[in-house]
């Protein structure tokens, strides 16, 4: 029971490494940007994002789960930056459209490349137990995400 116990311990200050590595972004990842740019990792994604597709500003804040205002902020903030314009709609001349310019692509780039990178990260962590073992983990993080979902 007392070895029950200590693991809801590491799981607790797991979580709470996590919260505080990830707070105020949207995204743990392994990596930073190298550009040179002040960006959170909010910024980044909006540049990935919009480099493989058109999004507008609602689509945006419900792709990253972000308010509106924290969108049209961040996009300000990288307007500002020379790394976004915004041109007409080439299907709809009252709207805007988001466009990277050449500074941004390679950011947008190396933010997608983090997100491969952490994924590595976790495959070679759960190459490191059994096929029985990662069973175990996948219903734990099955749980564990559905009794998030709860509250």
């Amino acid at each position: 029971m007392r070895w029950f116990i200590m693991l809801a311990k590491q799981i607790d200050a797991l979580v709470k490494a996590v919260i505080l590595k990830a707070e105020n972004q949207q995204e743990l990842l392994i990596g930073s940007c190298q550009s040179g740019f002040e960006l959170t990792n909010t910024q980044e994604h909006i540049l990935m994002l919009l480099a493989e597709e058109d999004l507008t500003n609602s689509d945006l804040a419900k792709r990253l789960r972000v308010s509106q205002p924290a969108i049209t902020k961040a996009i300000k903030n990288l307007e500002d930056q020379d790394l976004l314009s915004r041109r007409k709609h080439p299907e709809d001349a009252r709207r805007s459209q988001l466009v990277l310019t050449t500074k941004a692509l390679p950011i947008a780039q190396e933010h997608a490349q983090h997100h491969l990178q952490t994924l590595q990260v976790y495959q070679a962590i759960l190459q490191r137990f059994s096929s029985e073992e990662q069973a175990v983990l996948e219903r734990f993080v099955q749980a564990f995400t559905q009794r998030l979902e709860v509250d």
